[in-house]
């Protein structure tokens, strides 16, 4: 399937998704597929799997009782929702049900971060903060919509929870050779090589760092740009090694400042008595934002491209 797809190709990490589950269960019996109410690209594995496919329509507590449940009997359910939803309004179910039993669910949860054009309430800002802080469960954000597909087939065997973020799910540029990736838990990626400055990235800003990268290599600054796609378990050796190979670190994400792949980085930081000498962090601050485009909300802000390459060069002035 990845021969199909290209670089810079726009695609839909949710037809992505729903292909890739109905590959996963034409061979496995376990495999089922839930939603609370956004099952469109999940239509293909209703016609062929109709027994294994459940909408509990607008009910996200019910479809994670439910995967829990289905878990229990020894199947793997993925569950497909708006992470806002998936997150804060069933999170008893998720930490309790799910966490608790260290059940094998995977909750895929499209419009992370501020992608929805939807408003604070259908905003997933905390979404990363409050996942990771349930036992058991690992957390992924996708870049590439190609690599989901391989988180569900390498999460397959994974014994415990899943949540995996998407950003807003459809129309976005593969960035990877396709087939390339060879996704683990726990292992960040390297995007760019750079000794001046590493950027920490994930989601949707892993595509805006590469052009972060291309407009300070003209000043003769090397930029590391890295994928932390596995936010739980983190890749701290990847993050130690930006620290004392750079001395600069830029955490840029579609996230709350507090709970995400910033406070994750920090942590790692103290953990290991790695100190950089500049740290800056770049995501939503601690509002409510209103409507609008992702892209026009990151300007809005200051979390845009450019106010990334304004960053570094205020924390290259310090070294």
């Amino acid at each position: 399937m990845a021969s199909e797809f290209k670089i810079g190709q726009n695609v839909s990490a949710r037809d992505i998704i729903g292909d890739a589950l109905c590959e996963m269960a034409g061979g496995n019996n376990a495999i089922w597929a839930l939603t609370s109410d956004c099952g469109a690209n999940l239509q293909r594995f209703a016609r062929e799997f109709p027994d294994r496919y459940v909408d509990t329509g607008i009910a996200e507590q019910s479809a994670a009782g439910i995967a829990a449940g289905l878990a229990l009997e020894g199947a793997i359910p993925p569950i497909m929702g708006m992470a806002p939803f998936v997150t804060m309004r069933c999170f008893e179910q998720n930490r309790t049900d799910i966490g608790y039993q260290n059940l094998p669910v995977r909750i895929i949860a499209s419009c992370g971060g501020m992608t929805s054009m939807g408003g604070s309430t259908h905003y997933a800002m905390e979404d990363i903060s409050i996942m990771r802080s349930i036992a058991n469960m690992s957390v992924v954000s996708i870049s590439d919509p190609l690599i989901v597909g391989e988180v569900l087939r390498v999460g397959r065997d994974h014994k415990g929870p899943i949540y995996v973020r998407l950003a807003l799910g459809r129309n976005e540029p593969v960035i990877y050779e396709p087939g390339s990736i060879a996704f683990r838990f726990g292992r960040g990626l390297v995007v760019r090589e750079g000794g001046d400055v590493a950027i920490l990235t994930h989601g949707a800003m892993v595509n805006l760092a590469a052009a972060v990268s291309d407009t300070l290599k003209t000043e003769g600054i090397g930029v590391r740009d890295v994928d932390m796609l596995s936010l739980k378990p983190i890749d701290e050796e990847i993050i130690v090694k930006c620290v004392k190979e750079t001395g600069s670190i830029l955490v840029w994400e579609d996230h709350y400042l507090t709970g995400g792949l910033g406070s994750i980085v920090a942590e790692v930081m103290a953990k290991n008595g790695s100190c950089p000498v500049a740290f800056k962090q770049l995501g939503i601050p601690e509002l409510y934002p209103g409507f609008g485009p992702d892209k026009a909300l990151y300007g809005k802000y200051g979390m845009d491209e450019a106010s990334a390459i304004a960053a570094i060069r205020s924390m290259l002035k310090k070294k």
